[in-house]
């Protein structure tokens, strides 16, 4: 049986947060830690098409953490 095994390495500004983030939507053959400004997530898999998969899905969700630390909320000065 084939196995397939990859790493995705992102720099963040917010690295701890994302990756916190991120590892609820993990799958049992992924999994995501935060190395000082990084964050790294190994992705494993017998079939190429669900490791395809995967990979898709977290980087959509990588996404939106990213998007969603970048949002600073509004002082109200009286």
């Amino acid at each position: 049986m084939m196995q397939i095994e990859g790493t995705i390495t992102t720099r963040h500004e917010h690295a701890t947060t994302i990756a916190q983030s991120l590892k609820p939507d993990n799958l049992r053959s992924m999994t995501t830690v935060a190395e000082g400004d990084r964050v790294v997530t190994t992705i494993t898999g017998t079939q190429l098409r669900s490791v395809i998969a995967s990979v898709d899905d977290y980087l959509m969700n990588l996404a939106i953490a990213e998007d969603a630390t970048g949002i600073v909320p509004r002082q109200n000065n009286p």
